[in-house]
C-alpha cells in the first residue's frame, strides 16, 4: 500500500465519522428539540420523552429538518403557542451545538 492509499484510506475513515456524527448529532438535536416543545406544550415525564421519539422521527418519516420545524409549530400552534419558524430554527441552531458536544463527549 502506498503512502497516497493510505491517505485516502484515512480520508476516507474521516468522511464516515464525520457522516455519523452528524447522524447522531442531529438525531440528539432533534430530541432536545422534541424536549423543549413539549414543556411549552405541558407536557411532563414518559409524555414528554414520547414527544421527543415523535420529532425525532419526523425527520426520518417526512424528510429532514423542514419536517421537523413544520411538526413542532404545527403542534405548538394548535395549543395556543406559536413562536414560529424562525424561533423553533434558532433553538434547532443551539441545540445543534449542544448535541454535538454530548455527542463527542460520549454521552
Amino acid at each position: 500500500m502506498t503512502t497516497f492509499d493510505k491517505r485516502e484510506e484515512a480520508f476516507e475513515k474521516q468522511f464516515v465519522m464525520d457522516e455519523e456524527l452528524k447522524f447522531k448529532a442531529a438525531a440528539r438535536r432533534n430530541r432536545l428539540l422534541g424536549l423543549w416543545a413539549a414543556e411549552r406544550l405541558g407536557l411532563a415525564g414518559t409524555e414528554a420523552d414520547s414527544y421527543a421519539r415523535q420529532v425525532v422521527v419526523a425527520e426520518f418519516d417526512e424528510g429532514g429538518d423542514n419536517a421537523v420545524v413544520a411538526k413542532v409549530n404545527g403542534d405548538l400552534a394548535a395549543k395556543g403557542v406559536n413562536p414560529g419558524e424562525e424561533e423553533i430554527r434558532a433553538r434547532m441552531d443551539e441545540l445543534m451545538a449542544k448535541a454535538v458536544a454530548q455527542v463527542k463527549a460520549g454521552l
